[in-house]
């Protein structure tokens, strides 16, 4: 399926229905589907034709998410930018993408500035919302289109999303129509919908919320768009509009939790509350599950292989007594049902059930490869498996627990300790918002174990008391040796604490 199929299924259930909701302003299907057909038509008369790539740059907002469905009308490529990147970073995307149209919101039009004039591949930039010098107005550039433009693409290419560049120069992952159809079947196979489904996006859209739409979509549902991210506006659109589906990393979740609306709200309407993108504390996740509902559920996954390596439903986070699972709230739930999941050791070899090594991947669901890097493509799919990068293991019962990031094992007095561990260990602390354990150079211990805490709001703790809790625990080599506890931590444009970022202050502090 094509992008615009979801959009197209949709509306074949109830042209009439709502479709995309946004500061109160309802546009129905049927609405939806001619605009995105006047993008189309817009995106040809400005020369763009099947395959050609066109970015998309924009904080949450309903005409630059029907945008998508106009670029894959046309037969073009989706490439999602994100607006918190560098202007560096966007640039970079931009020209290993070969974008020939950039489509923007005029809060965005200083980052344009700054990149447009070394993309030679870029002849067309368009204004969303206002009015830039040597840049379409979004009615002029409507008003370019005529007549019906609705091709199939020439490949399955339907989108390519950058990876950031973080650990080095970004990576571009192409996704096909195959690989998200397989993630939407994946994801109403997996998790509850009963009736038509209400999706409330705070996320970005050009991040998971964006893609957890389509199978919301194909059924029929209505999208409430958040442009900004507010937890107490969240809470009141749940019960406002009857939520039935929302995602949010585990950040904005404590954020949720800590909130003084969140007890007085009605979320009866919930039928699922996806939680991912980072590790979530076991400790927070039990307390969601009392003070949410026994709605939460997990999805793992990363760019390459998107949102639903493995699943986890919310009956999966109960016994059949109806009781909390607490043995599995640190796991990512079970290999998805279209997905083969397996532990691999460093030389191809297939690991036993609960032993440690890296967590590869079969499926559909699985990117293409990373665009123009052959290279990069091969070393990710080695052996003939997708390599995750991810430290993990099976359990008996088919429960994958991810212990670390490879990048992010401490090797400290010639033991390897798994960070994650010791993060949930440290979230149990009844006085801790958030957490981020590291590894600093150290002459005595190779690596020196390096907790930086966030305290929830009012609260004051010892780091002492953080090594003794952590100690009586988890044992001495997982203490961590520095504690340091900060007003907040740095995060990427998901939410993920930035540990590369950790890493460079504190050794650059301590130099």
């Amino acid at each position: 399926m094509r992008l615009v199929d979801y959009l197209d299924k949709g509306a074949s259930l109830g042209p009439d229905s709502p479709c995309v909701t946004t500061d109160g302003r309802t546009r129905s299907y049927a609405e939806v589907q001619e605009l995105s057909s006047r993008i189309s038509a817009a995106l040809a008369a400005r020369g763009v034709r099947p395959g050609d790539r066109v970015a998309v740059l924009s904080a949450n907002d309903p005409t630059a998410f029907t945008c998508v469905f106009g670029i894959s009308r046309a037969g073009a490529v989706w490439c999602p930018i994100n607006p918190r990147n560098e202007a560096s970073e966007n640039r970079e995307l931009l020209a290993l993408f070969g974008c020939t149209t950039l489509i923007f919101q005029e809060r965005f039009a200083p980052l344009v500035a700054q990149i447009r004039g070394e993309l030679t591949d870029l002849t067309t930039l368009v204004c969303l919302d206002g009015d830039v010098d040597d840049t379409l107005s979004w009615d002029d550039f409507l008003g370019l289109g005529a007549g019906d433009v609705d091709v199939p693409a020439l490949d399955d290419l339907a989108m390519i999303v950058g990876t950031g560049g973080t650990t080095g120069r970004p990576k571009g992952v192409e996704l096909t129509g195959t690989n998200l159809e397989t993630m939407t079947a994946i994801t109403l196979m997996s998790y509850p919908f009963e009736g038509r489904p209400v999706y409330l996006a705070l996320a970005p859209l050009t991040h998971a919320a964006g893609v957890l739409c389509f199978p919301v979509l194909a059924l029929g549902g209505e999208i409430v768009v958040m442009r900004d991210p507010d937890i107490g506006a969240f809470l009141a659109l749940i019960e406002r509009h009857r939520v039935t589906h929302s995602f949010l990393p585990p950040t904005l979740i404590y954020m949720a939790l800590g909130h003084e609306r969140l007890d007085d709200t009605d979320l009866s309407s919930l039928q699922c509350f996806w939680y991912g993108a980072a590790p979530m504390s076991a400790a927070r996740l039990d307390e969601a599950l009392r003070r949410i509902g026994p709605v939460m559920a997990q999805l793992f996954g990363q760019t390459e292989a998107p949102m639903m390596i493995s699943t986890m439903a919310p009956r999966d986070h109960f016994r059949p007594d109806g009781t909390v699972a607490t043995e599995r709230l640190a796991s990512a739930g079970r290999p998805a049902p279209l997905v083969t999941v397996a532990i691999m050791d460093e030389n191809g070899r297939l690991r036993a059930r609960r032993e440690i090594g890296e967590i590869v991947v079969r499926s559909s669901l699985v990117m293409r490869g990373y665009h123009r890097d052959p290279q990069a493509t091969v070393a990710a799919s080695a052996f003939g498996w997708h390599h995750t990068g991810d430290i993990g293991y099976l359990d008996d019962n088919n429960f994958l627990f991810i212990v670390d990031r490879a990048k992010d094992v401490v090797i400290t007095g010639g033991f390897n300790v798994y960070s994650t561990e010791v993060e949930q260990t440290i979230m149990q602390h009844p006085a801790v918002q958030d957490c981020a354990v590291i590894g600093l150079p150290d002459d005595k211990w190779g690596e020196r174990l390096t907790a930086v805490v966030q305290l929830r709001t009012g609260e004051t703790l010892d780091p002492s008391e953080i090594k003794s809790f952590v100690k009586q625990r988890i044992g001495s080599v997982k203490t961590p040796k520095q504690i340091e506890v900060w007003p907040d931590l740095p995060r990427s444009k998901v939410g993920k604490i930035l540990k590369n970022d950790l890493k460079v202050k504190l050794t650059s502090h301590q130099a």
